[in-house]
C-alpha cells in the first residue's frame, strides 16, 4: 500500500520540503480587479497587499471538484494505492467540500480527506506529519489519523490591523467585525473549530503583539512544540515574535518565519502577525 499526501495551496509548507516527501498541491485562485492568477503560481503577497493598499478589489475562489479529481486521478495512476487530502477550514473555504465531492468518483475508502479546521502552517503542520506518516508505510486510516491527531493538537492566533478584509470576505461575522470598529483598538483573534472569532481587544499594535507572544507562550506550557509565525507585509514584526518566542518557550522544535500566501493575505490585510504552535 502506498498512500500519498494532497493538500490545497493555502498550507504555507515551503515547495521543497514538499517535494521531499511528495505532496501534491491543487491550487486556489485569486482575483486582482480584472486579472485572475493562481495561488503561489503567479501572484505574489505583496501584489494582493498593494492592491488591498491601493482599495483595488481582491476576491479569491476554491478549485473545483473536477480539478481534485483530475489530481487524485494522476497520483493514483502514478501508483499510489489510496490518497489522503488534508485541506484549509471548511468553515472559510468550499475547498474541502470540493475534495469530498471529488472523492466520490473513487471506490470508497481510496481517497480520504480531512478538514485541518485551519489554514496556513495549522494546515501545514497536519499535511508534513501525514506525509511523514506515509512515507513510512503508513495505511490510508494511520495517515489521516496522524493528520487529525495533529489537528487537535494545533493552535492558531493572530493580530490584524483591521477586521475590515474579514468582514468584506465574509469570513467574520456582522457582530464580530464590531469587535475591531474603533480606531485605537487592535483585535487579537483565533481558530476556534476552523472559525475565526474573537479573543481580546487591545489598545496598540505593541501591546497587541506582546499579548500575543504571551498567550502564545502560555498555550505551549513546558512541553516541546513546533512553531511557526506568519506575517502579510510585516517581516520585522514577525521576525521579533518568533525570537522572543524561542526565547521564552521552554523546548521549542521546528520554528519559521514565512509570509502568509496572496489567498490568506487577501482576506486579513498587510499587517497581520499570527502564531500556530503544535504540541507534540
Amino acid at each position: 500500500m502506498t498512500v500519498r499526501v494532497v493538500t490545497d495551496s493555502t498550507a504555507c509548507v515551503p515547495a521543497d520540503r514538499l517535494a521531499e516527501l511528495d505532496v501534491d498541491v491543487v491550487p486556489l485562485r485569486v482575483q486582482i480587479g480584472q486579472r485572475t492568477a493562481i495561488d503561489g503560481v503567479d501572484v505574489s503577497s505583496a501584489e494582493v497587499a498593494r492592491a488591498l493598499r491601493s482599495k483595488v478589489a481582491v476576491s479569491t475562489s476554491r478549485p473545483t471538484p473536477a480539478e481534485f479529481a483530475e489530481k487524485f486521478r494522476t497520483v493514483l495512476d502514478a501508483g499510489a494505492s489510496h490518497v489522503v487530502s488534508v485541506h484549509l477550514s471548511s468553515a472559510l473555504s468550499g475547498t474541502w467540500e470540493s475534495a469530498v465531492l471529488a472523492a466520490q468518483d473513487f471506490p470508497h475508502g481510496v481517497v480520504r480527506v480531512v478538514d485541518s479546521r485551519s489554514t496556513a502552517m495549522g494546515l501545514g503542520f497536519a499535511v508534513i506529519a501525514a506525509a511523514e506518516r506515509a512515507r513510512d508505510g503508513g495505511s490510508a486510516a494511520e495517515v489521516q489519523g496522524e493528520a487529525t491527531a495533529t489537528v487537535d493538537a494545533t493552535r492558531t492566533l493572530f493580530y490584524v490591523d483591521t477586521l475590515e478584509h474579514l468582514r468584506r470576505g465574509g469570513r467574520i461575522g456582522t457582530a464580530a467585525a464590531l469587535f475591531g470598529t474603533t480606531l485605537s483598538v487592535k483585535p487579537l483573534l483565533q481558530l476556534v473549530e476552523g472559525q475565526i472569532v474573537p479573543l481580546e481587544k487591545v489598545r496598540t499594535s505593541s501591546k497587541a503583539l506582546a499579548r500575543l507572544i504571551e498567550l502564545t507562550v502560555a498555550s505551549a506550557g513546558s512541553r516541546q512544540v513546533d512553531l511557526a509565525v506568519h506575517h502579510v507585509a510585516a517581516l520585522d514584526r514577525a521576525r521579533d515574535v518568533e525570537r522572543q518566542l524561542r526565547e521564552q518557550i521552554p523546548s521549542v522544535g521546528e520554528s519559521s518565519v514565512s509570509e502568509l500566501g496572496p489567498v490568506i493575505g487577501a482576506h486579513l490585510g498587510p499587517g497581520v502577525v499570527g502564531t500556530v504552535l503544535v504540541r507534540r
